[in-house]
């Protein structure tokens, strides 16, 4: 696989939405909340992980089961646009809680375990990093 202008956008998405997710996450933790950076972090990183989902559907799926050009990682992206669209039904309600859970999730489960997943050594990003290093 290369480099093509659509794992390019996708690459870039997700990379910043990892960043600019944690400061989001980190203004509205501890005594001293931000609430102004939390919202602009927020919204910045909401945009990205649309970018990134959507840019995933252009971008064909791996090895293993597959049903035309998706593969079982393309299962995410209904996962994350609906998870994203939930975390601001719960805002509308009022329900903070929720909010900030249903966030914390994704942030997690489509930032660190799947931005995990990609340093695999049978990934675009993972064989370009481990061979890069001299590891493979």
């Amino acid at each position: 696989m290369q480099l093509t202008p659509v794992i390019a956008i996708h690459l870039a998405a997700a990379l910043a939405a990892t960043a600019i997710g944690s400061i989001a996450l980190w203004a509205r933790k501890g005594a001293t909340q931000r609430p102004r950076l939390h919202r602009a972090a927020g919204y910045a990183w909401v945009t990205l992980m649309v970018a990134t989902a959507v840019s995933a559907i252009f971008i064909s799926g791996g090895p293993g089961p597959r049903w035309g050009s998706f593969g079982l990682i393309h299962l995410l992206i209904p996962v994350t646009l609906g998870m994203l669209v939930l975390s601001f039904v719960f805002l509308a309600r009022r329900n903070i809680d929720g909010h900030r859970k249903t966030m914390q999730r994704v942030y997690i489960g489509a930032c660190v375990v799947a931005g995990g997943f990609t340093l695999l050594p049978d990934r675009f990003l993972g064989h370009s990093l481990w061979s890069a290093l001299g590891v493979i």
